[in-house]
């Protein structure tokens, strides 16, 4: 399946466009890799605990998009956008959302 941030492929030609799909995924943080980041905001230089946490979820919401593009007939998805907010209590929890258009190429 192509993905692609940009309304359109190059080099193709959208036939039928299928509708918006979407994948989300929550996922906690817990208090190690709290720790472990907040030793890091001290000492400085990035947090591999979170970053892997971040990575984990957008792929994990990627994937249950392009299923969903697959399961009503699309190979493509166009114009997808990702967005990343935290919720819950004390913000202990990353919310990882993306969209787009399922198409047919």
């Amino acid at each position: 399946m192509i993905l692609s941030t940009t309304p359109t492929i190059e080099g193709h030609s959208i036939r039928e466009y299928k509708g918006v799909v979407t994948g989300e995924t929550i996922i906690g943080a817990n208090f190690v890799k709290d720790f472990l980041a907040n030793i890091r905001d001290v000492i400085g230089g990035r947090s591999g605990s979170y970053e892997a946490v971040l990575a984990e979820a957008r792929d994990t919401s990627m994937q249950e998009m392009q299923q969903r593009a697959m399961d009503i007939g699309a190979n493509a998805i166009v114009g997808i956008d990702i967005d990343y907010e935290t919720i819950g209590a004390n913000n202990s929890m990353l919310m990882v959302a993306v969209s787009g258009t399922a198409v047919v190429i």
